[in-house]
C-alpha cells in the first residue's frame, strides 16, 4: 500500500487500498467485509471457514469492522436455548458514502492547515 499521497497519485492502487487507508482497516478486514456483502450475514465461525482462517481471526476482523461502522451484530435466539451473534454488513452504497464523508472531512481539515502553512513554518 502506498505510504504517501504522491505515491498514491503516481501508483496503481485499488478500492481496497483506499478503504484500508481511510477507515484504518487491514486486508483481512476488507476480505471479511466483502465476504459478508457477497454471502450475507453470518457468524464469526462461518466467516472464518469462508476465509480459511481461525474463528478468532474472523472475530478480530469483525470487531474492527464494527468499530468503523461497516458491520453490526444482532443476537439470534436458539429455540432449544441459548443465543449466538450474527454479523451484518453495511450496504456497500452506504459504505461509499461513509468513505466519501471521511475524505471530505479530511480534505477540509487539510485545506485549513495549508492555508496558514507559510506562517506556521516561519514561527
Amino acid at each position: 500500500m502506498p505510504r504517501s499521497i504522491p505515491e498514491m497519485i503516481r501508483g496503481d492502487f485499488k478500492c481496497e487500498d483506499i478503504a484500508q487507508c481511510i477507515l484504518g482497516l487491514k486486508g483481512i478486514d476488507i476480505e471479511a467485509y466483502k465476504m459478508l456483502v457477497a454471502r450475507g450475514p453470518m457468524t464469526a465461525e462461518t466467516l472464518g471457514e469462508h476465509l480459511n482462517r481461525e474463528r478468532s481471526t474472523a472475530y478480530r476482523s469483525l470487531q474492527n469492522l464494527i468499530g468503523c461502522g461497516l458491520v453490526h451484530r444482532e443476537t439470534r435466539t436458539i429455540s432449544s436455548g441459548g443465543y449466538y451473534y450474527e454479523y451484518i454488513p453495511l450496504d456497500p452504497c452506504r459504505m461509499k458514502e461513509m468513505v466519501m464523508g471521511n475524505i471530505d472531512e479530511w480534505y477540509d481539515k487539510m485545506k485549513k492547515l495549508v492555508t496558514d502553512i507559510d506562517k506556521d513554518l516561519i514561527k
